[in-house]
């Protein structure tokens, strides 16, 4: 009955998908069909066949280990703060094991993309993810480029893409942006739920968020305007200036707030004629110990925003409570989000007791963000029985809640000009939308083998 439950699930938050869709007459299904394929794909083999189980904790395993080495540094100068070994937390202090490890996954995802192994690797898998998907390069490109930077990096990054594209276009931007992670935040939630379906939910959000984007508001992208500007090779038979792997990490970097202010301007510069067969020059790229020292300062600002945030909203979030508490007792926000989200828990495949408990944890997400609920459940979801495990954590995994919005229209203001500012605003609930039923639909194809 259950199973039955989570697969209507699947086809009701598609359903969802085409009612509030701008033009549900330009949705291509095919490539709609071919994507929710391969996400069913990847779902069964991450979490039904021993190999993906194996690549998933073998990740898992991977970022534990990131933070157990990042644990030698924070002992060496926090060792009150941790446990008597000067390893592991304990009693669990959020702080130390959520997001302090940051201070070290962050400088270490930025030396990447300094040698130029990450811009290339996220080339690559988007032009692959293109060909199979059927969507635009760009967009593909763009999803692929959240799941190692952040949506806010992503956008910085590909701000003269943004000064290029059409208005309708800016705002299937936007509303991916609202599912994305960011691989430097991946080991703190691996700390706090379990570690494979974070993994697992990471490249099914990518997908997802895409084959939102395309049913909510549909855009047609002719072949000339199907090209990738400023970031990665530039995409087009015209005799435009390549980009090299080092541009690319030197923009890369630029973006996360690690790389010097050259690269970002010949990004906004767009592709150029190539005067013959010679090469353009390569921007002078900043020495290592320097870009290695911003984006060690980068890190801790993470840090410090992260747990600004959490403080904040919790706060929030207990102030509007105690105002609901004297209208009635049992009346708080978490209450009144569970009713509007139970039925959408309990298609997740899940009992009505346990839809109830999720669906509160679901709304708090939303008005706060995924922290501060797994910063919740983290010393009672190793007792949640599978389904519940996966369906929740799958759902939490996602940076898809209010303050998100804000976040994306303020970046959005400070790359584009009013009149694409204007239709993203106005789209606010779409994308609101957009990233609740990427995140259900992330849920929903995981739950679908994990029982």
């Amino acid at each position: 009955m259950y199973l039955a439950l989570n697969v209507l699930g699947v086809a009701v938050f598609l359903g969802l998908g085409w009612l509030f869709s701008k033009d549900r007459r330009g949705i291509r299904w095919k490539s709609v069909g071919l994507m929710v394929a391969l996400n069913v794909v990847i779902a069964w083999f991450l979490t039904s066949f021993p190999v993906g189980r194996a690549v998933v904790r073998a990740a898992a395993d991977g970022f534990a280990w990131l933070v157990a080495i990042a644990y030698e540094g924070i002992s060496f100068a926090l060792q009150d703060w941790v446990g008597p070994t000067g390893v592991d937390p304990a009693p669990v202090n959020f702080v130390v094991s959520a997001l302090l490890p940051i201070l070290l996954i962050v400088p270490l995802f930025d030396i990447l993309s300094y040698i130029g192994f990450l811009p290339w690797l996220i080339r690559w898998v988007g032009r692959g993810l293109s060909f199979v998907t059927r969507q635009p390069r760009f967009e593909t490109f763009f999803a692929v480029e959240m799941m190692f930077l952040g949506n806010t990096e992503a956008l910085a990054v590909s701000r003269a893409q943004l000064k290029h594209m059409s208005p309708q276009r800016t705002v299937t931007i936007a509303m991916m942006s609202m599912s994305c992670v960011t691989a430097a935040l991946i080991g703190a939630y691996t700390q706090l739920v379990p570690g494979e379906f974070v993994l697992t939910a990471v490249p099914l959000n990518c997908i997802n968020a895409l084959l939102v984007a395309s049913l909510l508001f549909p855009v047609e992208v002719p072949a000339e305007e199907d090209v990738i500007v400023g970031v990665g090779a530039v995409e087009s038979e015209a005799p435009q200036a390549a980009t090299t792997g080092a541009d690319v990490a030197a923009a890369d970097s630029a973006a996360v707030g690690t790389a010097a202010g050259t690269a970002a301007e010949a990004a906004d510069a767009g592709p150029t004629e190539a005067p013959g067969p010679t090469k353009p020059a390569k921007p002078e790229r900043e020495p290592f110990f320097s870009f290695l020292g911003d984006s060690i300062l980068g890190a801790g600002k993470i840090v410090l925003i992260v747990l600004a945030n959490v403080i904040a909203f919790v706060a929030l979030a207990g102030l509007v409570n105690h105002l609901l508490g004297l209208i009635h007792s049992g009346l708080s926000l978490q209450a009144i989000l569970g009713i509007v989200l139970f039925v959408p828990a309990m298609l997740l495949g899940l009992d009505p007791a346990t839809a109830t408990e999720v669906s509160q944890m679901m709304g708090l997400k939303l008005v706060t963000n995924e922290f501060v609920v797994m910063g919740q459940i983290t010393g009672e979801v190793a007792g949640y029985d599978r389904h519940h495990q996966a369906v929740l954590t799958v759902f939490l995994t996602s940076f898809a809640n209010l303050s998100t919005v804000g976040m994306i229209i303020g970046a959005f203001k400070g790359l584009v000009d009013r009149e694409k500012n204007d239709l993203i605003s106005r789209n606010v609930g779409r994308m609101l939308l957009a990233g609740i039923l990427v995140s259900l639909l992330s849920a929903a194809l995981v739950g679908l083998f994990v029982w």
